[in-house]
């Protein structure tokens, strides 16, 4: 088969002709019929500090993916030969303390599919059964491989109660751009959504968002209490990573807001706890992953309502294996949404 490989330490990745993966007791092969591109890939793709301390060539990259189960271990009963699946790619260890108790996202021991190990950037993949979900046939293929960046927008969101709040949203990568439909869903009164790209900020725009700001052009604090009559948002979902963008979501916030934080500073950053939390009550969520599995239910209730219709725009490109370069290159410009790898595609 074609798989997409890290094969040593630097930028790149390399398309070659590898074995078929083989499958033990409780395995399942997945044929790959779309896997979408993240952050985390774009990482290991150009080879920044934390891919060269973490990844370990050779490996094959990717985990957001969509397919159909091809063949399944003799001691598999989640799914069978024919369904439509897609997996949570934490793959966790289910003996460490907080594996026993039910928070599987925090597990001590996680590894990471495409990470840690081979990966969905290829035409078959091989996923424990403990990390299989089995996906709506009604729902695309494209729209199927974006449930697990999808799951860490619905785990930020949907981490405290949206209903007639109002909703700022500190970056509008994929992540962020998800985030705002799930919020209207989820009956926020506003949503406002924030991010220095124009191209990103009118898909957020087209997707739902009531207000755009733009902090190059705007003062996303005046802006945000001009819409809350003076107050600041009840809810700040930061998903930028970026130290200014923070800073300012801190300060648009009202007393006692819930500020949950999913984007990752690549540097310690300085704030003032004093002035901007401790005194106004504000309460810090630190969101990594999907809760297992009670996110994926929310994803497969929201897309069974509508929500996979909503995020139909979000899928911006198309592209084969062999287009990997390209896609990269796209993705790192801004100018686009979520780009899915089309194994079937053709060059």
């Amino acid at each position: 088969m074609r798989a997409l490989r890290k094969l040593e330490a630097g930028p790149g990745a390399t398309l070659q002709e590898v074995p078929i993966p083989t499958i033990g007791p409780r395995d399942v092969l997945v044929k790959v019929r779309a896997a979408s591109i993240c952050g985390t890939d774009y990482h290991i793709y150009t080879w920044d500090p934390w891919s060269a301390g973490r990844v370990k060539p050779p490996l094959t990259i990717g985990h957001e993916l969509a397919g159909e189960v091809v063949a399944v271990g003799r001691e598999v009963t989640a799914c069978k030969v024919g369904d439509y699946v897609s997996a949570e790619t934490h793959i966790v260890c289910n003996r460490c303390p907080r594996c026993h108790m039910g928070e599987y996202h925090l597990c001590e021991n996680t590894k990471i599919l495409g990470v840690d190990t081979d990966g969905a950037f290829a035409e078959y993949v091989a996923v424990p059964e403990q990390n299989i979900w089995v996906n709506d046939k009604d729902i695309p293929f494209e729209l199927q491989s974006i449930q697990e960046p999808l799951g860490n927008a619905v785990h930020t969101a949907l981490n405290g109660d949206l209903t007639a709040r109002s909703v700022l949203i500190t970056g509008c990568g994929p992540i962020g751009i998800m985030s705002v439909p799930v919020a209207k869903m989820a009956g926020a009164e506003i949503v406002m959504a924030m991010d220095i790209n124009e191209y990103r900020l009118q898909l957020a725009g087209q997707l739902g968002a009531d207000v755009l700001i733009n902090p190059t052009k705007q003062d996303p604090v005046e802006v945000v209490r001009s819409y809350t009559r003076g107050y600041g948002a009840d809810v700040v979902l930061e998903m930028s990573g970026n130290p200014t963008a923070i800073r300012q979501g801190l300060k648009a916030a009202r007393n006692g807001a819930r500020i949950s934080l999913l984007g990752l500073p690549g540097r310690p950053l300085e704030l003032d706890l004093a002035a901007d939390v401790i005194m106004r009550g504000l309460v810090l969520q630190g969101i990594t992953g999907r809760r297992m599995w009670q996110t994926w239910y929310q994803v497969r209730s929201l897309y069974r309502a509508g929500l996979a219709e909503r995020l139909r725009p979000l899928v911006t490109h198309r592209m084969p294996l062999e287009q990997i370069d390209a896609a990269m290159e796209l993705m790192g410009s801004g100018q686009s949404g979520k780009i899915v790898l089309v194994p079937d595609l053709k060059a």
